[in-house]
Formats: C-alpha cells, sequence, structure tokens
C-alpha cells in the first residue's frame, strides 16, 4: 500500500544497500588477504632462511619445531575463534544454502559470526592447513547483507538507527543473495559467476527483478578488492590489475614453440576421460568425508570443545610434519629450464610471470636445481597453482602423484575440522596436480608434443573441483572469468558436466552431503516421477491448530504455549452447513474422508488444549460448542463472516477453566466444518498480546487499537518469546480481533492437487504455509517444508503402495 513517491525511495535505498553490501564484502576480502600474505610471507621467510642454513649444519630438526610453532600458534587462534561461534567452523556454503532455501540456521548470519570466520579464516589459512579462504568469503559477503540493511546488531545492542526499510524476511532474503554473490565475485574476480552461483546453489525462490541488483553488487565487490589490492601491492591506486583474490594468470604457448596450442579438437577426448576421472575421484573424496564427518558426530562433537581444538591441532601437526618430510625426502632436485638465477631460492625463467618466478624453492638442491616437490609444498596454495598451470620447468610424475595424493588426503581429512575452511583452493591445487600428471604422461609415454601443460593441468582442477561440489554453470563461469581466456569455455563445460553426472551416479556433491548430516530439511529442484501417485490429501498435516477471529486473550497465550507452529489458520465454524455435512452431502463437502480421519487428531488437540487449562490456570481454551450459545440461526441471506466481524452474535462459544469437552457430545458438536479465512503469524500473535491491542466482551471490536505496519515489524527479526513474556497485566478475559493483521489471501491447494504441483508452488513463491482448503473453503490440512521433504515423501509413498 505504498505511495508511489514511497515506493520509488524504496527502491532506489535498495539499490544504494546493494552497493554497499559489495564494497564491505570487498572490504572484508581485502582484510583476509592482506593479513594472510602478512603471516604466511613472516612464516616463509624465517622457516626457509634456517632451512638453508640448517641443511649444511644438519639442525634440520630445528627448522621444523620453527614450522610446527608457527602453525600450531595459528591452528590454535582459528580454533579458539571457532569455540566462541561454532557456526563459524568450515565453509559455510552449507549454512548459507540452507538459510537461502528457507531454513534458519541459529547464528548463521550474525555479526559475531562474519568476525570469527573471516579472523579464523586467515589464521586456519596461514597456519598451512590444507584449507581455501574463498568459501569463507561467500559466508561472509552473506553475513554483511543480511545485517548492513537492518542497522543493527544483537553483539551491539545500544547502537540502534531509526531505519524504517527491509523489515521482512523476503528483504532480508534477497540482501543474503546479493552478498553471497558479492563474496564469489571477491574471491574470484568473477562478478557474472556470483551472479550465477547464487542463482545456481543459493537461491531456492528468485525474485527476476533482484538479477540485475546481485550483479551490481557483485561488481562493486570485484572492483572495490581490485583498486585496493592493486594500490596496495603495486603502489598504483586506480589501476585494476588483480581481480580476485584466486587468479590464474594468463595462458599463452611461447613463441618460440610454433606446435603448441592451447588446446585441439583431438584434446577433447582426453578431457572427457578427465572428467570422467574427476567424477570419480570426487565422489570419493565425499565419500570419505561423509564418513569422517559421521565419525566426528559421534565420538568427537559429544564430547568436551576442547577435544575439537586436540583434534584441529592434530591436523595441523600432521600436516606440517608430512609437508616438511615430503619435501625433504621424495622431492626430486630437478634441472632448471634456462640459465641465469638470482638468489639462492629464485630463478628468472623466460615468459614466466614474477610470482612463478620467485616461487620456485631449491631446499635440500644443489646449485642450478630446485626442489619440484618443495616447489609445490613451501608455497602458498595461490602460488602453487600458478606453478602447475605456467611453470615450464618440469615436474616429474612420481612427484605429482605423492603430491596428489597427500593433498588428497590430508584435504579430505582437514575439511570438517573445527576451523574456518574452504574447500576450492585446495580442489583446484588437487586437480591441477592430476591434470598437470596426466600432460606429462602423454608427452612421455605417447609422445603428443603439441600437448600444453597449463591447459592439462586447469582442466583437471576443473574435473577434480566439479566432481566434488557438482556444480555446473556457475562454476564453468567462475573458471573462464578466472582465466580470463573464453576459448577455454567449451572445454571446461563438457568437463564439469561429465564430472557431474560420473559423481552423481554414486553420490551427492560435498555439500548436500554436509546440509544432510545436519538434518536440515532442504527442498530440492523438484520431486521425483513417482511421487506424483500421492496429492495433497497424502502429504498434508490434518491435526490443526486453529484461531478464531476473535479470540481472547487467555486461549491465545495457551496456543502459543503449548504449540511451536510458527503460523496459525484463522477460522470460522461452519454451522450453516453442518446437517448436510453430517448426511454426506458431496456437494457441500466434498472431502468428507478427511473430516472422518481427521477426527481422532482433533479429538487429540481438544485433550491437549484440555490439559494445558489445569496447567496453566489462567488459560481459558476455546472450544466450538457450547451449551450456553443462542440457538437461532441468523437469517441465511447474510453473510457469515461479516456478521462475525461486525460482532453481531458470537459464533463460537467459551469454555470455563474447569470445564473439558463432555463425553456426552455429538459429532456435529465435536467436529463442525472449519471455514479458512486467513493465515496469522506467531510473531504477529506476540506483537499483539506484547502491545495490549484487545477489546473487551462489553465493547464492539472497532474500540481495539490498531497498528500500523511499522509498528508490527519494529521487533523484526527479534520477536519477544512468548514464554519470556510477563502477561500478568493483561486481563485474560480481553478478546483480540486478529483479522486486520491476518493474511486473508494466502496460497492455497486443493486435496486433490499432486505433489508436484504442491511442490512447485511452495519452492517457486518461498512458502512456509500452504494450506489444503476443499471446494467451499473449509481447510482440511496444512502443509509445511517437513511435508515435503524426500523422506517425508518416500514414507508417504510407501504408505499408499501398502494402501493399495
Amino acid at each position: 500500500s505504498l505511495p508511489k513517491q514511497k515506493a520509488q525511495r524504496y527502491e532506489a535505498v535498495k539499490w544504494v544497500m546493494v552497493f554497499a553490501i559489495g564494497v564491505c564484502t570487498g572490504l572484508v576480502g581485502l582484510f583476509v588477504d592482506f593479513f594472510v600474505r602478512l603471516f604466511t610471507q613472516l612464516k616463509f621467510q624465517v622457516v626457509q632462511s634456517s632451512v638453508e642454513e640448517c641443511t649444511e649444519k644438519g639442525c634440520l630438526a630445528l627448522s621444523l619445531l620453527e614450522l610446527l610453532g608457527f602453525n600450531l600458534t595459528f591452528v590454535f587462534l582459528a580454533s579458539l575463534l571457532v569455540l566462541i561461534q561454532p557456526v563459524a567452523a568450515g565453509s559455510g556454503i552449507p549454512e548459507i544454502k540452507c538459510y537461502l532455501n528457507g531454513v534458519k540456521v541459529p547464528g548463521v548470519v550474525r555479526l559475531r559470526t562474519v568476525v570469527c570466520k573471516a579472523m579464523g579464516v586467515l589464521f586456519s589459512v596461514a597456519g598451512g592447513l590444507f584449507v581455501g579462504k574463498e568459501g569463507p568469503m561467500i559466508h561472509s559477503g552473506a553475513v554483511v547483507g543480511a545485517g548492513l540493511p537492518q542497522f543493527q546488531s544483537i553483539s551491539l545492542r545500544k547502537i540502534q538507527f531509526n531505519f524504517p526499510y527491509f523489515r521482512s524476511d523476503r528483504d532480508k532474503r534477497d540482501f543474503v543473495s546479493a552478498g553471497a554473490a558479492a563474496g564469489v565475485a571477491a574471491a574470484f574476480g568473477a562478478p557474472i559467476g556470483g551472479t550465477l552461483f547464487s542463482l545456481e546453489e543459493g537461491s531456492s525462490f528468485w525474485n527476476q527483478g533482484l538479477t540485475w541488483k546481485v550483479l551490481f553488487c557483485s561488481m562493486a565487490a570485484t572492483f572495490t578488492l581490485n583498486f585496493f589490492r592493486s594500490g596496495i601491492q603495486f603502489g598504483s591506486w586506480g589501476s585494476f590489475q588483480l581481480p580476485g583474490l584466486l587468479n590464474f594468470g594468463e595462458f599463452k604457448c611461447s613463441e618460440s614453440d610454433k606446435k603448441c596450442h592451447l588446446w585441439t579438437a583431438v584434446d577433447l577426448g582426453f578431457f572427457i576421460l578427465m572428467g570422467i576421472v574427476g567424477g570419480l575421484l570426487g565422489a570419493t573424496f565425499n565419500c570419505l568425508n561423509k564418513r569422517l564427518a559421521k565419525y566426528r558426530m559421534r565420538n568427537v562433537h559429544p564430547k568436551p570443545k576442547l577435544v575439537r581444538v586436540l583434534e584441529s591441532l592434530l591436523v595441523s601437526l600432521t600436516t606440517t610434519v608430512v609437508v616438511f618430510v615430503a619435501s625433504m625426502v621424495l622431492g626430486e632436485c630437478r634441472q632448471m629450464s634456462s640459465t641465469g638465477h638470482s638468489g639462492n631460492d629464485t630463478l628468472n625463467l623466460q615468459g614466466m610471470s614474477e610470482d612463478v618466478n620467485s616461487s620456485i624453492k631449491t631446499f635440500f638442491c644443489p646449485n642450478e636445481t630446485y626442489n619440484d616437490m618443495a616447489t609445490l609444498f613451501f608455497n602458498p596454495q595461490e602460488s602453487a597453482i600458478l606453478q602447475l598451470f605456467h611453470q615450464d620447468g618440469t615436474f616429474s610424475p612420481v612427484t605429482l602423484s605423492l603430491f596428489f595424493l597427500l593433498y588428497f588426503s590430508l584435504s579430505c581429512w582437514t575439511y570438517g575440522i573445527s576451523v574456518p575452511s574452504g574447500l576450492f583452493v585446495p580442489s583446484l591445487l588437487c586437480g591441477a596436480a592430476f591434470g598437470r600428471l596426466v600432460a606429462n604422461l602423454l608427452k612421455s609415454y605417447i609422445g603428443l608434443d603439441h600437448i600444453y601443460s597449463g591447459t592439462f593441468a586447469l582442466i583437471g582442477a576443473a574435473a577434480f573441483l566439479g566432481g566434488v561440489v557438482r556444480m555446473t554453470i556457475s562454476l564453468t563461469v567462475i573458471l573462464i572469468e578466472s582465466t580470463n581466456e573464453i576459448t577455454y569455455g567449451l572445454p571446461i563445460m563438457i568437463t564439469l558436466m561429465v564430472a557431474k553426472w560420473t559423481g552423481d551416479f554414486f553420490n551427492k556433491g560435498i555439500y548436500d552431503i554436509h546440509v544432510n548430516l545436519r538434518g536440515v530439511p532442504l527442498l530440492e529442484w523438484e520431486t521425483e516421477v513417482e511421487m506424483d501417485k500421492l496429492r495433497a490429501s497424502d502429504i498434508m498435516e490434518p491435526n490443526l491448530t486453529y484461531v478464531y477471529p476473535h479470540t481472547r486473550i487467555q486461549s491465545l497465550v495457551s496456543i502459543l504455549r503449548t504449540t511451536v507452529h510458527h503460523a496459525f489458520p484463522v477460522v470460522t465454524e461452519n454451522r450453516g452447513n453442518e446437517r448436510e455435512f453430517m448426511k454426506g452431502n458431496q456437494l457441500i463437502s466434498n472431502n468428507i474422508k478427511f473430516k472422518k480421519s481427521s477426527i481422532l487428531t482433533r479429538a487429540g488437540e481438544q485433550r491437549k488444549r484440555s490439559q494445558s487449562m489445569k496447567s496453566y490456570p489462567s488459560s481459558e481454551l476455546r472450544n466450538m460448542c457450547d451449551e450456553h450459545i443462542a440457538t437461532e440461526e441468523p437469517p441465511e441471506k447474510e453473510d457469515l463472516l461479516q456478521q462475525m466481524l461486525e460482532r453481531r452474535y458470537t459464533p463460537y462459544p467459551n469454555l470455563y477453566p474447569d470445564q473439558s469437552p463432555s463425553e456426552e457430545w455429538t459429532m456435529e458438536e465435536r467436529f463442525r466444518p472449519l471455514t479458512f479465512h486467513g493465515l496469522i503469524l506467531r510473531s504477529q500473535l506476540v506483537t499483539l498480546l506484547v502491545r495490549g491491542v484487545c477489546y473487551s466482551e462489553s465493547q464492539s471490536s472497532a474500540s481495539q487499537p490498531r497498528l500500523s505496519h511499522a509498528e508490527m515489524s519494529e521487533d523484526y527479526p527479534r520477536y519477544p518469546d512468548i514464554h519470556d513474556l510477563d502477561l500478568t497485566l493483561l486481563n485474560p478475559r480481553m478478546i483480540v480481533d486478529v483479522t486486520p493483521y491476518m493474511n486473508p489471501s494466502p496460497f492455497a491447494v486443493s486435496p486433490n492437487t499432486h505433489v508436484s504441483q504442491v511442490f512447485n508452488l511452495f519452492r517457486t513463491m518461498g512458502l512456509r504455509h500452504l494450506p489444503v482448503v476443499n471446494a467451499v473453503g473449509e481447510i482440511v490440512g496444512i502443509i509445511t517444508r517437513h511435508n515435503l521433504t524426500h523422506e517425508f515423501l518416500q514414507a508417504r509413498l510407501r504408505q499408499h503402495y501398502q494402501s493399495i
């Protein structure tokens, strides 16, 4: 009901907010990147000089202890931050996926979460764990998107701004989608890929007008990060040289090599095979990680929190020792491919970027050679990826095989421990080693000289990552944007599709697995075909807890305290149709069987209410029948609801606190048909009680105070809990008129609607409740998210087959 001018202002403020979210997400990425780079450089400088000295003096154990000291300290700090906010553990992508699907995970978008996440991930990455900082960027962006437009936080209660916009779940969900996209864009320098990620992996319910805003937000994040990183690292403010936290560099053949091509049609066959292998490796990774996660849930999580810290330290200790020993014992000294070198550990290779140049390590090797294993292990993961993509020097097949096995095992063990950790970079590095190994084998044993090793490393990285996370469109675009090479579009897309199909044959993607392990009722994109054997009446919940349009305070309090439902149908008793209903007239009530089958559940609801009267003396429960009610019928021509709203007569009775349903009541008295008029939310009912919106029996409902929309949503998103309210000041006999606040036109379905139609309506419209209403407007059940989960539908399908 906003006037046009206010609606335009609302839209303008929304554009300003998505820009602010993008800028803030870019700044969070800048903070993480700056300190990861700082701590990593500090650690490697100290350890590198120590290794070089101790190689001659024979004190390598001291170098190992120094490395352990750095890594264990950093990982310990990361674990402590997760103890402060447990939801900050992991990548955060499963949690954000749940949130955007419609499931509220406690604490997932709090300010404390983003602080612990951003600080924790820089310590876990600097601590040498095989984790990436890109996944947590998505979570951080989503938290910024959720919190910034609210201008308030639980952690900063004293800071209050009178900002009346965006006080609804729908607006908040849209901003979280924009923030998640901005996180991807900042991580990979891929604004279009970020938008597609939010569309493909994140949001269940996509508003078409949101697409342009999300892309704008992603662009703002990318260019904010690019602007500051270029200025800080190169001193050239205003030049955009570093688009994202992870840059793949430029793929191009050496001008001297005329046979070289980035890829040819012949290579597509190898890419498809690599996609199959990548899907198998990804499925294996997911299977092992799922078993590890189940073991942790049984044996680690129930124990004191200190055990989780000890597990993180054990993983860090093992990783550090493996990295050090593998570099010292398993690495091969390879001949440098060109002459002339500067310093003991760097070499100027022609046509190589400075980053790749400076990251060649000569640990434990004589002059003019470098240690290929140390070059991969003793570098930040981004540098190791660049080495595999662009290094002209060779890596021995044995080294690549061992590196892949060690990295695969340790990264699988690491994902799931109590530190903030991403999975993108470890998967890319693992896959790049696999792709480089394939290129080496094809060159050495098959004699395919035209192969460009960097292309195979990139395709290997895509295959393995696709096999683990099972993303298609968004991952294709992210990789193309990261390489700045559109010619790679076809091979990357084919590889990812094959990897996804192969992996899906065995299990789900890693994020879906972790969502399922937590028991979150995540809705898939569509139901299985066989589910159409079911109807809405087969899956609905017939045991309804409802309120009347005019209800006493004591009844509302009792209902709210004895149930956990988020919304309640507003109903009146269909007295005019009773007699026809009891005769079984199909025209009047075409769902008589549902009414008969719901008698027991309705009786259970009656018993629950009567019991709660005794446990809560001030609550007086309402029933549908009372001997004191006037017996005369209203004139047939007058509208029943209109009469009820005008309070000309009482269409429902009261029970005294000590009275329970009588055994002598007939079925007509017990189970009158319930005419459906709308839905009222729990939060709305609590707000009405808190603000004392009611009227007495001696007054008309017109005397009840009226609340504006702004007043109703003032406490959003943290409405008071009914159990925490002091209601002694309220007269339990007062009546609340809920009709001005209920939703009078919610989506509803017929009992005969196919489950696939129910599912599509529920999913695409972003619903939480779907009333099932018969042909004459009587409510016979309600469908919630729980009724559409895969497990629930499978159970109902089994019952359906048994009943046939």
